[in-house]
């Protein structure tokens, strides 16, 4: 058990309000287009960063993976992020039944995790075909997200996202749009019902990783949903 007095409980607790308040800031400031044009040899580097990585084979298209790195290089130079080194990237272009979630350490140029993430219930069924930014309409948002902070909620530990576009996911905290566990989640799931069981919107993951994920990922990384 570790001890603190009360000069370091008082820093711990300053700097936890400190990344919050920063968190607010980036979540409601001008939202950020990533569309954006970038120079050949950034082209380059991503498709052989793809290439090293087995992404093609691994079922994410290339187009997901450039466009989820311009998007986190725009966001970079916005200073929207405290955690560039891991990007998550959400295929929901592919069926529930894939393992379209894909976590990759940019720094070590890993691929940390491959799997299931689960969309809306008004989304669709096995195919994720309508996205929303209305409350209550229990469809996904895509577009790109920032991760802020971790909490226990009624699914156990949980990620906050603040999304980045304006009119496309910018009402995510409002909608209590999270990463979290969920039972469905499962290839039991899939076996008994033809697909993943789908949420009220979050991006649900299943209940063997969703700690790990959040831990990974948690205090401001990129984190992306292609459609």
């Amino acid at each position: 058990m570790i001890f603190y007095s009360n000069s370091q409980k008082t820093g711990k607790q300053l700097s936890q309000i400190l990344l919050l308040v920063l968190f607010h800031i980036a979540a409601f400031a001008t939202p950020v287009s990533v569309e954006t044009e970038t120079p050949a040899n950034l082209s380059f580097e991503r498709h052989c960063l793809y290439e090293n990585l087995h992404l093609a084979e691994c079922g994410l298209k290339y187009e997901a993976f450039e466009k989820a790195l311009i998007g986190l290089e725009k966001l970079e130079k916005a200073n929207r992020l405290f955690n560039c080194g891991v990007i998550s990237i959400a295929d929901f272009s592919q069926s529930s039944k894939t393992k379209r979630l894909f976590i990759i350490d940019l720094t070590e140029r890993k691929l940390l995790f491959q799997t299931w993430v689960a969309h809306g219930k008004n989304s669709g069924g096995e195919f994720a075909k309508y996205f929303s930014n209305t409350p209550q309409s229990y469809k996904s948002s895509f577009g790109f997200f920032v991760t802020g902070e971790t909490y226990n909620g009624d699914h156990g530990l949980s990620l906050r996202l603040y999304g980045m576009e304006k009119g496309i996911n910018d009402n995510a905290e409002a909608r209590g749009i999270v990463i979290h566990a969920a039972s469905y989640v499962s290839q039991k799931f899939i076996n008994q019902n033809g697909f993943l069981g789908r949420s009220e919107g979050c991006p649900a993951l299943s209940e063997e990783l969703s700690n790990d994920i959040i831990n990974t990922i948690k205090d401001g990384s990129c984190f992306y949903i292609y459609h």
